[in-house]
């Protein structure tokens, strides 16, 4: 065995023990902590007991949304107490993320989005159904893919001025406006779910009834935007090893000001893992 591969084996079993976190993850989890919340999309190894972000173990409870009852990332699910997180359950939604119809409003204390956002084609119409079922002064944990260390590293940042008019056309999930732009950035070099081009292709025009396209490209000058624009109040910005931007915003009825994180001199941008957010 090659001392690579026993160093390699060596870390896998410590971190059984000692998983990586990120650095503020306890100021999440205690506001968290013995709430009631939703996640869309999911379960996620972000948020369970070995994940950088270890929410399940310490909430109350959690039901799940996914958008069918068969997903790539899921397989074969149904609607019931069958959402499955860590060893607990909750109940599992069937419904589609820009439209939580059937929950009522103002029924969660928070909301948690990993690595799905970037598969909806309309961003603000998601978050703004989401804050509609969320409580006042509720939070929303939102991890999102930086476009630097994926392989959408090809691929231009989306602006916040097209997402604003996505939500203005009230575009819906068979968009197919990013396409073309898909197929030719994508880096299959880094992305070993990806078979062959032809394939490829075939599963990017199927994308409405599979939902792996990154409809848009995120760095964390966007991720910081696109919340402004939703009028939630940001709490928390970090980034996590290797490609995560981690956001926790509030929706609250208060006054807030969000100019600290939008400012380009912010240190969220200046000591982030990502050099192309220093610029």
């Amino acid at each position: 065995m090659s001392m690579r591969l026993i160093i390699k084996n060596a870390e896998k079993l410590f971190r059984n023990f000692f998983p990586k976190r990120l650095k503020k993850y306890r100021n999440i989890i205690n506001l968290l902590k013995n709430k009631k919340g939703i996640e869309i999309g999911g379960p996620s190894f972000a948020f369970s007991k070995r994940g950088f972000i270890p929410i399940y173990q310490i909430i109350n409870s959690l039901d799940g949304c996914n958008f069918s009852n068969d997903t790539i990332w899921e397989g074969k699910i149904s609607e019931g107490l069958n959402f499955k997180f860590d060893d607990r359950e909750g109940w599992q939604y069937i419904k589609d993320a820009v439209c939580l119809e059937g929950i009522e409003s103002e029924k969660y204390d928070f909301i948690l989005s990993c690595h799905s956002l970037e598969h909806i084609a309309n961003p603000i119409k998601a978050i703004e159904e989401w804050k509609r079922v969320l409580k006042t002064s509720g939070y929303i944990l939102i991890i999102v893919p930086h476009k630097e260390k994926t392989f959408d590293r090809k691929r231009t940042v989306t602006t916040i001025e097209h997402i604003i008019e996505d939500y203005k056309k009230e575009i819906t999930e068979d968009d197919q406006t990013h396409f073309q732009d898909v197929i030719l950035n994508h880096d299959f070099s880094i992305d070993p779910g990806i078979l062959n081009q032809a394939e490829f292709i075939k599963r990017t025009k199927n994308n409405q009834l599979n939902r792996c396209l990154h409809h848009h490209v995120f760095n964390t000058k966007l991720l910081v935007e696109l919340i402004q624009f939703c009028k939630l109040k940001i709490i928390e910005v970090d980034h996590f090893s290797p490609f995560h931007i981690v956001l926790l915003a509030q929706k609250t009825n208060m006054h807030f000001s969000n100019e600290n994180w939008l400012d380009a001199n912010s240190s969220i941008y200046s000591n982030s893992l990502f050099q192309s957010d220093k610029k």
